[in-house]
C-alpha cells in the first residue's frame, strides 16, 4: 500500500485533502504543527496527527499542503528524513519555480494544482453547483508537472492529484514554468485583477445611483452571456454596439504592454513576492 505523509493536514486545504484521502486506498499519516489545526482535523474528520519522524518512516509520497511562504523552511527541516526514491508533492508551482525545494537528486519532485470548477459546467446537483472551490462535489480539472524524477513516477503523482482534488474531470500535463504562467500569471495577475476591477466598476455605478441589486444582476448576467460568446460556449456574436464599446474600452482600461506580465522576469518577480 502506498503511504502518504500529509504535512499541513489541519489547514483549510489539508482538511479537504484529508477528507478525500480517507476514501482512497492510500495509507495516510497526518502531520500538523498547530494546536488549532490538530483540533480542527480531529473535530471534523476524527483523525489524530503524527510526529514528522513517524510519518516519514517508509513514506512513498510527501504532500506539502502548507503556505508557499513556509515550504522552503518545512522542506529543509524534513528533507534528510525522506527515504530515497520517494516523491515530494507541492500543490502550487510558486515554491518549486523559485528554487525553494532542497537538492536531493534521488527524490521525485511533483506539482499538482486544481483548476477549480469552471463557470460553464454540467453539474446537476445543488452541492455541485455550490462547490465553487472544488474537491467536494463539483468536477474540476487539474494540472500536473513532473519537475524531477523518473518518467514512470508521473503516473503516481497524477493518481494522487486525482484523489486529493476529486472529483476530477480532466488532468493536464504541463511544465513547472507553464504552471507558473497559469498561476500567478493568468489566474491571479490577470483574471483576479480584472474581476476586482469589475467589482469596483459595479460599486461605481451604484455610487452614481443605480440600485445595488439591479447592478449586480445586470453585471453577473452579462458576464454569463458575454463569457459564453467569448469562450465559445455558444455560437454567437456581439452586436455592432458591443464591438464598438470593446474597441473603445480596451485601450482605456488596459496598457498597450499589459502582456508583459507573462514575461519570464515578471513571472519570477511575482512569485518572489508570493513566496
Amino acid at each position: 500500500m502506498t503511504k502518504i505523509a500529509l504535512f499541513g493536514a489541519g489547514g483549510k486545504m489539508g482538511v479537504r485533502l484529508s477528507r478525500n484521502l480517507a476514501t482512497s486506498d492510500y495509507e495516510t499519516a497526518h502531520v500538523e504543527v498547530s494546536p488549532e489545526g490538530r483540533a480542527r482535523l480531529k473535530a471534523e474528520l476524527g483523525f489524530d496527527c503524527q510526529e514528522a519522524d513517524a510519518a516519514l518512516r517508509g513514506v512513498d509520497v510527501v504532500i506539502l499542503a502548507v503556505p508557499d511562504t513556509v515550504i522552503k523552511q518545512v522542506a529543509a527541516s524534513i528533507i534528510d528524513k525522506i527515504p530515497s526514491g520517494a516523491m515530494v508533492m507541492c500543490l502550487d508551482a510558486a515554491a518549486p519555480f523559485a528554487g525553494h525545494l532542497p537538492t536531493r537528486e534521488d527524490l521525485t519532485y511533483f506539482v499538482s494544482h486544481p483548476c477549480h470548477p469552471p463557470i460553464f459546467n454540467d453539474e446537476t446537483t445543488m452541492a455541485g453547483r455550490k462547490d465553487y472551490f472544488g474537491g467536494i462535489a463539483a468536477h474540476q480539472g487539474i494540472v500536473n508537472a513532473l519537475m524531477q524524477g523518473p518518467e514512470r513516477d508521473y503516473a503516481l503523482g497524477e493518481a494522487v492529484g486525482k484523489t486529493i482534488f476529486a472529483p476530477v474531470a480532466r488532468s493536464h500535463r504541463v511544465t513547472v514554468e507553464q504552471m507558473a504562467l497559469l498561476e500567478p500569471g493568468l489566474s491571479e495577475t490577470v483574471c483576479a485583477s480584472l474581476l476586482d476591477v469589475m467589482k469596483e466598476a459595479m460599486d461605481e455605478v451604484v455610487a452614481r445611483g443605480v440600485p445595488e441589486v439591479a447592478a449586480r444582476d445586470f453585471l453577473l448576467g452579462h458576464m454569463n452571456i458575454l463569457g459564453a460568446v467569448i469562450f465559445g460556449e455558444v455560437d454567437g456574436v456581439f452586436s455592432d454596439a458591443c464591438n464598438k464599446a470593446i474597441e473603445f474600452g480596451k485601450p482605456v482600461l488596459m496598457r498597450d504592454d499589459w502582456k508583459r506580465v507573462f514575461e519570464p522576469d515578471e513571472i519570477a518577480a511575482s512569485i518572489e513576492r508570493i513566496t
